[in-house]
């Protein structure tokens, strides 16, 4: 699944949309359709697929209540009770073998991994901790608990996009290597996906976007 297939979608469904759903999924598609422009540039490629799975579930929201991390869990929630066919589910057992399970297994791109070498108080056992999360993402899989390992996925790769968005690697880096490319495997599956079932659910409610379009 494509932007251009998604695209012909959109146009026939996109009369249904609420305003708040059909700007999510116009700003979702334009960076989908950047994302598959990038050729061998992963960096941006991993980037642009990730503003387009913000632009689907951001929320204008109290960042104070909410943290980032719990909003897109909310969201990937009522995305997985609303996929009727399962389709997250089969993209999880497909790339469990290959680009998740090497994700779940890279310490570079677990957050209490780096908070631990910066000195950060209260990190405790890093590696003890990074072995529990590997063992309850398999678990979760076993037990068909899909919300649960997208989120584990998910909170892996906002770390890997922290350390680009923030300047803490350099492009096309040697160093980073392999979690780029698995990243943008698992993005650019998983995202299409949320961009379909979103707009096969028009009357759910989505909420407005964030940073709606203000005309005067």
């Amino acid at each position: 699944m494509d932007f251009n297939t998604l695209k012909i979608k959109q146009r026939k469904l996109r009369s249904e949309f609420s305003e708040g759903l059909g700007l999510r999924v116009h700003r979702a598609l334009s960076w989908l359709e950047k994302s598959e422009h990038c050729g061998d540039d992963l960096d941006s490629q991993f980037i642009f697929l990730w503003i387009a799975f913000n632009a689907a579930y951001a929320q204008d929201c109290n960042r104070s209540i909410m943290t980032e991390g719990k909003t897109f869990s909310a969201f990937i929630t009522k995305i997985v009770e609303l996929d009727d066919s399962n389709r997250l589910y089969e993209l999880l057992w497909n790339e469990f073998s290959s680009s998740v399970r090497v994700l779940l297994g890279n310490q570079y791109i677990y957050q209490p991994f780096w908070d631990y070498h910066n000195g950060v108080s209260d990190t405790g056992d890093w590696r003890e901790r990074f072995s529990k999360t590997k063992i309850a993402a398999n678990c979760a899989l076993a037990a068909k608990d899909t919300q649960a390992v997208i989120a584990i996925v998910l909170s892996r790769l906002y770390t890997l996009r922290n350390q680009l968005i923030h300047g803490g690697a350099t492009w096309q880096s040697s160093a980073n290597r392999d979690q780029i490319r698995d990243g943008v495997t698992f993005l650019g599956k998983l995202v299409p996906i949320i961009i379909d079932i979103m707009m096969e659910n028009p009357n759910t409610l989505w909420g407005d976007a964030h940073y709606p379009l203000i005309e005067d």
